[in-house]
């Protein structure tokens, strides 16, 4: 009867942890960067009035062949450099899940970063 009783209780914890992470899954937004001009020039501004969480996905679309997109730290969004071992992508259709605090993202082609093609978020 004991022994019964501990199988319940392991199940039911079993399906209180699925419906947990299910929720926090559900909780995620997915947000296209640029908007529907996509991973561009002067992006900076479209995050004005977005709230972000830790796990939203940002979807980058861009062409490959003149575009990427660079993960980077302060310093390398504020002097549009990519620091050595840096990920970069490259599919022209990129999906990363934000972190929770501040990820900066450059396009590391020449002058691209430097004319705008950043943008730096804070996920909460």
């Amino acid at each position: 009867m004991a022994l019964q009783g501990r199988g319940n209780a392991m199940i039911a914890t079993v399906l209180l942890c699925m419906l947990l992470l299910h929720f926090d899954m559900a909780q995620a937004a997915t947000y296209t960067v640029g908007g529907s001009g996509g991973w561009s020039f002067n992006v900076g501004g479209w995050t004005k009035g977005k709230r972000f969480k830790a796990g939203d996905i940002l979807i980058f679309n861009y062409s490959p062949s003149i575009h990427n997109v660079v993960a980077v730290s302060k310093a390398g969004y504020d002097t549009c450099t990519t620091p050595k071992g840096a990920k970069v992508y490259k599919s022209g259709k990129d999906q990363i899940k934000l972190v929770k605090g501040k990820n900066y993202f450059i396009c590391s082609f020449s002058g691209h970063c430097q004319g705008g093609m950043k943008v730096a978020i804070t996920a909460v």
